[in-house]
């Protein structure tokens, strides 16, 4: 158990002994000869006595010093004796949300049957829900993402710096200009091709080889793909990133540091990629227009050179920036071409939590979602032989609600790196600001539809898109009809 454990729970025996003595702090105060603020620090976890003065507080609370400064805890607090010699709050990023571990520690003792018995109501759900230690980390990245409005200044200006010191182009970087960087400024060489010796790895675009100091890099990325890559291996060496992934893309980290890390790289080289003034130019442009046009931008993102993905990752961080449109949220939906199977594996809320969401119990996704229907018309189209990235929008209003988004998705064909057809889409609720800075907000040809989360919930029994049967839907409202029934019977 570290250091701070060890004040964490010396704190918390003390505080109980005093309590169970009916013991005041002036009390033992003047028993023990300390300071009531002191006494206040070693009951809070921030001090932790030397050997003399836990002499002195044992003999005041009447125990052995032996039992006061052992790990051992009161059948009351066992279960959060448990929680601290267990990984779980060492693994949760408190910091970064500005809480401290004592606070956290302090909230659990004050009830500590309650506190043990939700703690393990959360341990079970995550175990029926199939939730892995990932999730944790990832859900917990997103949520750091959502309390920034997902733009980060000091990492904007940590790239305007890093540009400034290499002559780097504001609306263009190349990635030869980025190896050239990484080999002589930081002596790591990038391999390319550097993969096609190891068999298994299909899925990964590059592997950072520490001992060797080099970077290698799948044969089959695109010049979009590799400067991502080479931009990301940068972020980690500027933003001085030691806890580090060390191939792309991250999968199952086994902290949280990995994540957080990946991220600022990940930020700092989509940011390098694409210029903020630029893209928020052309999204002013965009926007300004009276008529919805989804070749139009398409054309848009092929001219700043970068994949669709991260143009769109940008938008979320330009959007609520620049154009204060902050009720957004921001979701990946991945297909095998042809499939009737369709997940999410990204989200991100911004401002609230919106309707669209990816869920691990299996129920399939509203079929009404533009998301889908793009994915379809992409599958339609390569029946007939064109291969393209397509854009198309829709007024999305969620049953049951007031709730109306304006979601606009880029569908992606599936590549040599990417198995799957993905589509990357984001919405924006409907409201006055969104209709005066998106002008073809408000254009009729958009298509509007009533929508849902996932069909076995959906009481639209019309639906000719469904892809399941309401039978959760249909539980719920046989249940109410017999709540309403016993309600009778009980009341006479």
């Amino acid at each position: 158990m570290n250091k701070q454990y060890q004040r964490i729970v010396f704190g918390l025996k003390v505080k109980e002994l005093r309590q169970d003595k009916s013991l005041s702090f002036s009390d033992l105060s003047k028993k023990s000869g300390m300071s009531i603020s002191y006494l206040n620090e070693i009951e809070k976890g921030k001090k932790y006595p030397k050997p003399d003065k836990i002499e002195i507080l044992a003999k005041a609370l009447d125990v052995s010093t032996e039992d006061l400064t052992s790990f051992e805890m009161s059948p009351a607090m066992l279960h959060v004796g448990e929680l601290l010699r267990s990984n779980f709050l060492s693994e949760l990023p408190l910091d970064l949300f500005g809480i401290e571990m004592q606070k956290v520690v302090e909230i659990i003792s004050k009830a500590p049957a309650r506190v043990g018995a939700f703690i393990s109501t959360l341990v079970e759900l995550s175990r029926n829900y199939a939730l892995q230690e990932d999730n944790f980390y990832f859900g917990a990245m997103r949520a750091y993402q959502e309390l920034h409005y997902n733009y980060f200044e000091e990492i904007e200006e940590q790239l305007i710096a890093f540009k400034k010191k290499y002559g780097l182009k504001t609306d263009a970087v190349s990635s030869s200009d980025l190896e050239s960087i990484l080999l002589n400024e930081y002596g790591c060489k990038v391999v390319r091709d550097g993969m096609s010796s190891y068999d298994g790895l299909s899925k990964i675009h590059s592997i950072y080889i520490v001992k060797k100091n080099e970077l290698l890099v799948h044969n089959d990325v695109n010049e979009a793909q590799l400067s991502m890559l080479l931009g990301r291996e940068l972020g980690y060496r500027w933003l001085n990133l030691k806890e580090r992934p060390y191939f792309a893309p991250l999968r199952s980290p086994q902290s949280f540091e990995p994540v957080l890390s990946n991220f600022k790289a990940t930020y700092f080289a989509t940011a390098m990629m694409t210029n903020k003034d630029a893209i928020a130019k052309a999204v002013e442009d965009f926007c300004g227009k009276e008529k919805w046009d989804g070749d139009g931008l398409v054309e848009t993102i092929q001219s700043h050179n970068v994949t669709p993905e991260m143009f769109v990752h940008r938008l979320t961080n330009i959007m609520p920036k620049y154009f204060q449109l902050r009720q957004l949220f921001f979701i990946r939906v991945r297909t095998s071409p042809g499939s009737e199977k369709y997940t999410i594996d990204k989200v991100l809320h911004l401002n609230q939590r919106h309707h669209p969401h990816s869920n691990k119990i299996y129920e399939h996704y509203c079929r009404r979602w533009v998301s889908v229907d793009a994915l379809k018309e992409l599958h339609e189209l390569r029946q007939m032989g064109e291969e393209k990235v397509i854009a198309r929008v829709q007024r999305s209003k969620y049953y049951g609600t007031e709730d109306e988004y304006l979601t606009t998705t880029i569908a992606i064909p599936a590549g040599p790196l990417q198995e799957k057809d993905i589509s990357v889409t984001f919405g924006i609720l409907m409201d006055d600001w969104l209709k005066k800075v998106v002008r073809y907000a408000s254009d009729p040809n958009i298509p509007f539809r009533i929508v849902n989360k996932t069909c076995e919930r959906c009481p639209i029994m019309d639906c000719q898109d469904r892809a399941a049967k309401p039978y959760v839907h249909k539980q719920k409202a046989e249940w109410k009809a017999t709540q309403d029934i016993l309600d009778k019977v009980i009341q006479g």
